[in-house]
């Protein structure tokens, strides 16, 4: 039965089982919903789901360039910087994922722990910044491809994304995508999990294969991190390395989507937890080493070319025509796959709170196909306003940045409306229930270093969320409020669509 913020949202909801459940539905059940997805996802496919999230060779293919041309080869060390901020974060909903394996894993947890108004405005942040992820993610597109073969420039003939004909085409492109993973998102679950687990897996084999052979190439070695060439001190570091760090700001986000899938995961209570860690972990390993085989092989760290044409430039460049494009392609299936997972995650986001009726047209929303087991409209909203998103920006030479920069900014706040809540808990002494995971285990758990790692997330979103929103021109270019804008626009929309929901909701129940 569908309700208005369930009265499980706080201390109700807060209960973990003491013994083990056999039944993956009787776990469910728990907190008040049948059973209607489809339990089809193993502990690999959930890892992928996390992984493929994050996609190192989707973001820093993206991105290299940009973190880069702010912080020369120094910007490096805001990626661990950023990694460790950002494991912090995965630590606190490794241990909430083992307590609450539900989709819509931001929206539930937010919900159980700050209560109903925090819950809502934390599934609608991050359903908003889940779609404008989307978007962003499918225009990479143009990023690869057309340095693969020329025909994929169908606009123009600058493919630089940066350009007019460039963010056309990226658009053209990136809509083509999003039609594809609607299609195969709401066709079936067991086939999004086999081509999300195989993507990941050559995603792996790729970002293997292009450190072993740019390392080969190198033309300097490691110490290069250690040098500021191309830093801009003429306002200190401080200022320039912030700006660089949105690079791996933009990155290690997503690792949340292992628990979008919970309830379709065999064992969420024992499989989420870790997955969540594993994603993080090995997106961070395997980026650091890529940026650092991309620093040493580069032809040059002071012409500009790296600053502009980024890594496509350096893989084609040293590793010659065939290799290069051979491990290009690599690349655009883990666009593709990253695209697919994102729209996953938003799919069961919607899913999860129009399950709660609290989303306009939750009834329609909540359905699942009995023939596919997939939310099918919750699927076809965000493919569909991310595709609006990019056609209405058309020939925008900012596009990119500029949706980059919102969605993650609306992420962190996402993270922040779950990690603030969660330590408000534990320093009141209300803490996180205990109990056994589906194995008979203890559930995960940070024990006495819970706060600690609590408020080291709570400290580092914060800083990192108004790190993102500030309205700089370089990154914000020409709508430098644009953050500013899109929180007003976030905001106020969220009051009108809760008070709509709300209205709609007791009208239901009169009648």
């Amino acid at each position: 039965m569908p309700c208005a913020f369930r009265a499980d949202s706080t201390e109700a909801g807060m209960s973990a089982p003491s013994d083990v459940l056999t039944a993956p539905a009787d776990d469910l059940s728990r907190f008040g919903y049948a059973q209607q997805l489809s339990r089809r996802v193993g502990s690999y496919a959930s890892f992928a789901a996390g992984f493929s999230f994050v996609s190192i060779l989707t973001t820093v293919f993206q991105l290299f360039g940009l973190g880069f041309s702010f912080g020369g080869t120094a910007f490096f060390w805001t990626w661990p910087a950023v990694l460790v901020g950002q494991l912090m974060v995965a630590l606190c909903f490794a241990e909430l994922a083992a307590r609450f394996p539900l989709s819509g894993a931001i929206y539930q947890w937010a919900r159980r722990l700050g209560g109903a108004v925090v819950g809502w405005f934390a599934g609608w942040t991050m359903v908003i910044a889940q779609t404008i992820t989307l978007a962003a993610a499918a225009i990479a597109l143009q990023v690869v491809l057309p340095a693969v073969w020329s025909g994929f420039q169908l606009v123009g003939t600058d493919p630089a994304l940066s350009s007019k004909d460039g963010a056309t085409n990226a658009v053209v492109l990136g809509c083509i995508l999003l039609v594809a993973t609607t299609i195969l998102n709401a066709t079936s679950v067991r086939i999004m999990a086999v081509v999300n687990s195989v993507g990941v897996t050559l995603e792996l084999v790729g970002v293997v294969l292009i450190i072993i052979l740019l390392t080969s190439k190198a033309e300097r070695g490691p110490s290069v991190v250690l040098h500021t060439t191309n830093l801009d001190s003429t306002t200190g570091y401080v200022v320039p390395l912030l700006i660089s760090a949105l690079m791996a700001a933009y990155v290690l986000v997503g690792f949340d989507s292992a628990g979008e899938l919970a309830e379709e995961t065999h064992k969420p209570r024992a499989t989420t937890p870790r997955t969540i860690i594993r994603a993080v972990v090995a997106s961070g390993i395997g980026g650091a080493f890529l940026i650092i085989a991309a620093l040493m092989a580069a032809p040059s760290v002071t012409d500009g070319d790296l600053a502009t044409q980024g890594l496509p430039y350096v893989l084609t460049s040293r590793l010659g025509t065939t290799t290069g494009k051979l491990l290009l392609l690599d690349v655009a299936l883990a666009v593709c796959v990253c695209t697919l997972a994102i729209q996953t995650a938003a799919a069961r986001m919607i899913f999860s709170m129009a399950r709660d009726n609290v989303l306009p047209g939750s009834a329609v929303l909540r359905r699942v196909s009995p023939r596919t087991g997939t939310p099918v409209a919750a699927t076809v909203v965000p493919g569909a306003l991310a595709a609006l998103c990019l056609v209405v920006n058309v020939g925008n030479a900012g596009l990119f940045l500029g949706l980059t920069s919102v969605c993650i900014m609306l992420l962190y706040i996402a993270y922040l409306l779950v990690t603030t809540p969660m330590l408000v808990r534990r320093l009141t002494g209300n803490g996180l229930p205990g109990g056994t995971d589906e194995d008979g285990r203890p559930l995960f758990s940070l024990g006495r270093f819970g706060v600690i790692v609590n408020f080291v997330a709570v400290g580092y979103g914060l800083a990192m969320a108004i790190n993102l929103g500030w309205p700089r021109a370089e990154v914000y270019n020409p709508v430098h409020y644009l953050p500013l804008i899109t929180l007003a626009v976030v905001g106020i929309g969220g009051v009108i669509a809760y008070r709509f929901q709300r209205k709609a909701y007791h009208q239901a129940v009169a009648a």
